[in-house]
């Protein structure tokens, strides 16, 4: 079975670290190496694989270091020029079995906030990068508005019991845009109340429910009359497509809110 859980990194960093009982781990997104090599020592875990979601610095930073420590990990990336320590390029629809973890992983293309930009889904874990995060997602880059649109529109298809691995602290900033898109949303004012309980405790939001992300995360409830609505009023004009909206809602958070 595997497991999981976040090690903190920079300011807001989660870089995940995935065992499954054998002595070996593998990392996703390690923007810093010593996160990594502290929890590998307190754990007695040798790293045998790198889950690299995209080619930005605060999600690769740490692959040199750790690379040059375990010689022979292996590491999965997109097929992207900006992360040269790739060993394995991974595109959407394959399946690879983990390296040391014996798990089976499917890769999603989800471009977007980065025109190269990759998930990785197992048995219910979807580790998504800066695509999907907790009641938000990422802003665009070098990809498109309609690129992301679409790649949110594949992750809502998984199923409801998806856990959503996203990989950064962000939730009770984008629960408050979310609020000014749905302010009579009841499951989000619920989740408003829980989360700033756990931040209370200093624990991580993350990972989330899919079904709750359906429930309260806008840029995945482009189709609600509520949510359209909004963004009409942001974009002072008459939306006529999901992507429409999608763009009207990341373009009104990038402007006003972030």
């Amino acid at each position: 079975m595997l497991h999981s859980r976040p090690l903190p990194a920079f300011a807001d960093n989660y870089i995940w670290l995935l065992t499954t009982d054998n002595g070996n781990a593998a990392v996703v997104d390690p923007g810093a190496a010593q996160p990594v090599f502290a929890a590998l020592a307190a754990e007695q875990l040798t790293l045998t694989a790198i889950l690299l979601t995209h080619h930005h610095h605060d999600h690769i930073g740490g692959v040199a270091q750790l690379q040059a420590a375990f010689p022979s990990v292996h590491i999965y990336a997109p097929d992207e020029p900006r992360i040269p320590q790739c060993t394995t390029r991974v595109h959407g629809g394959e399946h690879f079995q983990l390296a040391g973890l014996n798990t089976d992983f499917e890769v999603l293309a989800v471009p977007g906030h980065t025109a190269t930009h990759v998930a990785y889904f197992s048995a219910g874990h979807l580790f998504c990068g800066d695509t999907l995060f907790a009641a938000g997602c990422g802003r665009v880059f070098d990809g498109t508005f309609a690129q992301l649109a679409t790649s949110l529109t594949h992750i809502a298809s998984l199923p409801p019991a998806t856990q959503c691995y996203c990989a950064h602290e962000y939730t009770l900033a984008n629960l408050g845009f979310a609020q000014w898109v749905e302010p009579h949303n009841a499951a989000l004012a619920a989740r408003l109340n829980a989360d700033q309980a756990q931040r209370e405790l200093k624990q991580p939001t993350v990972p989330s429910l899919l079904e709750l992300e359906l429930a309260t995360n806008p840029f995945l409830r482009t189709h609600e009359p509520a949510v359209i609505a909004a963004a009409e009023r942001a974009a002072g004009q008459t939306l006529h497509s999901a992507i429409e909206v999608f763009t009207a809602l990341r373009q009104w958070k990038d402007r006003e809110y972030d």
